[in-house]
């Protein structure tokens, strides 16, 4: 038996695929995977499922996936899967797990002392475990966009490797052919192009070579607006030269120093937090101390330590570096390289190797006057020694480059606030990104700089400065000094009566949150200095790349070039394909420089057009999906600059909606602050479609209730009655049934004077369903045939045929069976006709409702299973009552155990979309259980 995670997730068992059979539980079951041997909070299980806002009954459901999968693993004895208070642990040999034992493999290849055509074998024995996409099929999105691009990074890592080794077993023809692939898919990717260039170089092709550097060069010119990088150009410029040689090394050897540098700062006292990067530099610091079992190259890669100004970059690295002194006997070196402050003058290469050189008391007369002697002569000085060279404060990779040494047994540790891409791309550098720390964390540094017994007094306080400081260091800090200065205040009167920013000035440069930040915006082109200061109009912390481009009114592929630049800079960051986000002191502050630096006109405008932007996408997203009982709304033209999503088909919208709903609802209420109320009430109207069918009831309630307030300032009667129904249908579903009422009888009846007869038939319709529930079905069948009546005089061909399926349906419940079946017949040649397949398949499920109640249960089972097939991905919670429908049937039937699987498929589906309907489903499923006691839950 293993586990996969390098393709479709699951248990495999002899190359069979076991389960998990829904996509919660292969998310479960990959989180665990992760961390295998390790308990998983509860809290990154919820994450992982649902996001940052999961819901209330996220924690059993949490339970009952964990005791699914127990069950899927009981026949296996070496796996266990057990709870503590830290959470859910799966215990199991790691090289049962596809993505353990291919980092088993690459790690093995570095280590390794045989020859290449060995290390080869290994990297492709690790190659061939991926399977496909890593996490494929789980729910939720922070496993396919948080985790699953670093894996995939680790993937292409290996395979640069592989093919780097085989450029050196002279393998040059099959590498062109695979290379030749990978960077058709990858073109950006600058160390596959160079060993495309090289493999095509070696098999004599060189016009070839040098054509896919233009070809790259100019996907670099046209995406990024960028060259590439120096390895590429170096390369390209050696095989225009015909020749492939490097500069001279520089001979000679000045004496070592009597004393080993030790030039680190203070530490940082007292530190907190960080255990995961710390664990990180331990692993690196033990390749770097034992450089005969590591490939030179890979030891000798520095680290670069990134994040926004004031995450604690500095004081990470000089807290390990004094942590891990004794690893570097030789001494450590240390230079601030002065990238981004007060000045923003950084410091030449040739000072900060001149620094260096005095440090290793190389005398005076000695030291070479160009840059490229003394880079020549740091080096030889740190050949065959073990030395840790922190390079603190970096603006650029051409400021690191001269300050790398050569000698495997050296660590560089470099931080910047940009990404220094070149550094990775050419020098193979690895990362650290620091994010901002925890709330829990950010607790425990106002408690170790102030007093646990002064934190937990003021518990109200705290909370306010944690969430002020956004996971700052530099603000948690800040806020902790003013404290201690002023120990007679309470906590609370620190941060009273000052607004934004003005809480986190510490009195000087250096602890002025806004003055660091302002380091990185001075850094940035104009445009980019301009769309960083509109993100302060967002009404929420992150946006995409068309939103970006509609606030600054510029096309997608310039926004896309700025976001890029702000990203390297860590005034945003790329939190997945296309999705830009900040913490909310960055928000802060870009709200501060655009109500200083932007007229107030240009505000207004910039944010009519991030509305638009919004509101004209979902409106487009809108047309692909379901329009059951819903009146269409008519929109305006967007304004000039406005960027509308590309949304083609249903897949596509659906994806938007899931990745922008709580964007919108954020939209919805900004602009209904900022005085957009038409933008307001639409972009409810807009969303409607996609949160009734996903089961959003409590989002498109709040949106609704906003729009509704939106229409009685305009004093709108047409835009008050798409408020009320919109409302009404949300608090239905929610079982309100009382409030719900109240609004479509409102909504009716401005519908009724503005002559709307779509929208009064689907205000009937929606009068009908409460009809339903209490059981008044002759005043349910009245409202539909009303509303038929309504549709018919509109026009409304597809409103109709569902309207029909109404009134066969409430006939049904009034027991005249062969009247609703002619009526369900006429719905269901409308259906047909309009190629209406979501309006079909509610026809079939009334069919198959309709056929049980006459006892002909195998009829019934048919008509609710086409039903499924075409609902399949329509209407989800619309398809689990036709899966309840189905498994009745099949208990009817005498199917016991295809029902009870049925009704379980239901009741996951109910859990996940509509717990509000779960709780009768499951107590039916409990009973059968204890009937039939042999049948497991």
């Amino acid at each position: 038996m293993k586990f996969r995670l390098l393709g479709t997730v699951g248990v495999w068992d002899d190359g069979r695929w076991l389960g998990p059979a829904t996509a919660q539980q292969r998310t479960v079951l990959a989180t665990l995977l992760l961390e295998a041997g390790r308990p998983v909070p509860v809290a990154r299980l919820e994450t992982a499922l649902w996001g940052t806002e999961p819901p209330e009954s996220s924690r059993n459901a949490v339970q009952g996936h964990i005791y699914k999968l127990r069950r899927l693993l009981a026949p296996y004895p070496d796996v266990e899967l057990t709870t503590s208070a830290r959470g859910y642990c799966l215990a199991t040999e790691r090289r049962r797990i596809d993505l353990h034992r291919f980092r088993e493999l690459i790690r093995e290849a570095g280590h390794s002392e045989e020859g290449p055509e060995h290390v080869s074998v290994l990297l492709r024995t690790g190659l061939a475990l991926w399977q496909g996409p890593p996490l494929a099929d789980v729910a939720g999105r922070w496993l396919p966009d948080t985790v699953a691009p670093g894996l995939e990074e680790e993937r292409l890592s290996a395979l640069e490797q592989r093919v780097a080794l085989d450029l050196r077993l002279g393998r040059h023809r099959e590498a062109a052919a695979e290379l030749s692939a990978l960077v058709a898919e990858d073109p950006l990717r600058e160390r596959l192009v160079a060993l495309l260039m090289t493999a095509l170089l070696r098999c004599r092709r060189r016009t070839d070579a040098l054509a896919v550097f233009r070809r790259v060069r100019a996907r670099f010119a046209e995406e990024l607006g960028i060259e590439p990088g120096e390895e590429l150009q170096q390369l390209h410029q050696a095989i225009l030269a015909g020749r492939a040689g490097t500069a001279a090394e520089v001979a000679g050897t000045p004496p070592v120093p009597a004393v080993a540098p030790r030039h680190l700062p203070p530490d940082t006292e007292p530190f907190t937090a960080r255990e995961e990067e710390l664990t990180a530099l331990d692993a690196l610091a033990a390749l770097a101390a034992d450089p005969a079992s590591s490939a030179p190259a890979y030891a000798t890669a520095p680290c670069v330590i990134t994040g926004t100004g004031g995450v604690g970059k500095t004081a990470l690295a000089v807290h390990w570096a004094h942590r891990a002194h004794e690893r570097f006997p030789d001494g450590q070196l240390y230079v601030n390289l002065q990238g981004f402050g007060p000045t923003h003058i950084a410091r030449p290469p040739a000072e900060a190797v001149r620094l260096f050189l005095d440090a290793l008391e190389v005398p005076f007369e000695r030291i070479p006057a160009t840059l490229e002697a003394r880079v020549g002569l740091y080096r030889s000085l740190l050949a065959d020694r073990r030395m840790l060279i922190l390079l603190d404060n970096a603006f650029d990779s051409d400021q690191v480059r001269p300050l790398l040494p050569n000698s495997p047994g050296c660590l560089v540790l470099v931080t910047s606030r940009a990404e220094l891409t070149g550094l990775v791309a050419v020098e193979g550098a690895r990362t650290l990104s620091l994010g901002p720390l925890s709330p829990a964390h950010s607790r425990e540094l106002l408690a170790r700089r102030l007093g646990a017994d002064q934190v937990a007094a003021e518990p109200d306080a705290v909370a306010d400065i944690v969430a002020r400081c956004a996971g700052l260091p530099l603000a948690l800090a800040i806020v902790a000094a003013r404290a201690r200065a002023r120990p007679a205040f309470p906590l609370a009167a620190l941060t009273s009566g000052l607004d934004g920013l003005d809480v986190f000035d510490g009195g000087d440069a250096d602890t002025n949150v806004r003055t660091v930040f302002s380091w990185s915006y001075r850094a940035l082109s104009q445009a980019a200095a301009r769309l960083f200061r509109l993100l302060g109009l967002l009404p929420g912390s992150e946006i995409s790349t068309a939103a970006a481009a509609s606030l600054a009114g510029v096309p997608v592929r310039h926004a896309q070039r700025l976001l890029t630049e702000l990203t390297r800079a860590h005034l945003a960051g790329e939190r997945s394909p296309g999705r830009y986000g900040w913490h909310d002191l960055l928000w802060a502050y870009a709200e501060e420089l655009t109500r200083l630096h932007d007229p107030a006109d240009e505000r207004r405008e910039a944010l009519h057009r991030l509305l638009d932007h919004y509101l004209h996408s979902a409106g487009l997203g809108d047309r692909h999906l379901d329009l059951y009982h819903r009146v269409p709304l008519a929109l305006e033209p967007p304004r000039p600059g406005v960027t509308v999503a590309r949304l083609t088909d249903r897949a596509q919208t659906l994806a938007w909606f899931g990745r922008e709903h709580r964007m919108l609802l954020a939209a919805i209420r900004h602009a209904a602050r900022s005085g957009f109320d038409r933008h307001a009430w639409q972009l409810a109207g807009a969303a409607w479609g996609f949160l009734s069918q996903e089961g959003r009831s409590d989002d498109q309630a709040a949106m609704h209730r906003i729009a509704l307030a939106a229409a009685e300032r305009l004093s709108d009667p047409a835009a008050a009655a798409h408020a009320h129904v919109g409302l009404a249908q949300a608090l239905i579903r929610l079982g309100q049934d009382k409030e719900s009422e109240s609004h479509l009888r409102d909504a009716l009846e401005l519908f009724g004077g503005l002559g709307d007869h779509i929208g009064e038939g689907v205000c009937r319709i929606y009068l009908s369903v409460l009809m339903d529930r209490r059981g008044d079905y002759p005043e349910g069948l009245h409202h539909n045939e009303q509303a038929l009546r309504l549709y018919r005089a509109a026009g409304d061909r597809a409103g109709e045929g569902r309207t029909l399926n109404n009134v066969g349906w409430f006939h049904a419940q009034l027991g005249a069976y062969g009247e609703a079946l002619r009526r369900c017949g006429e719905a269901l040649a409308i259906h047909r006709e309009l190629g209406d397949m979501p309006g079909e398949s509610a026809t079939l499920d009334s069919m198959g409702y309709i056929h049980h109640r006459l006892g002909q249960y195998e009829e019934a089972i048919a008509y609710y299973r086409r039903s499924l097939a075409w609902r399949r991905g329509w209407k989800r919670v619309l398809g689990a009552r036709t899966l309840s429908r189905l498994g009745e049937a099949q208990l009817a039937a005498d199917h016991p155990e295809e029902g009870r699987r049925t009704l379980r498929q239901a009741l996951d589906l109910f859990d996940e979309l509509a717990p509000g309907e779960a709780d009768t489903l499951r107590a039916r499923i409990n009973a059968l259980a204890e009937r039939d006691p042999a049948d497991e839950q």
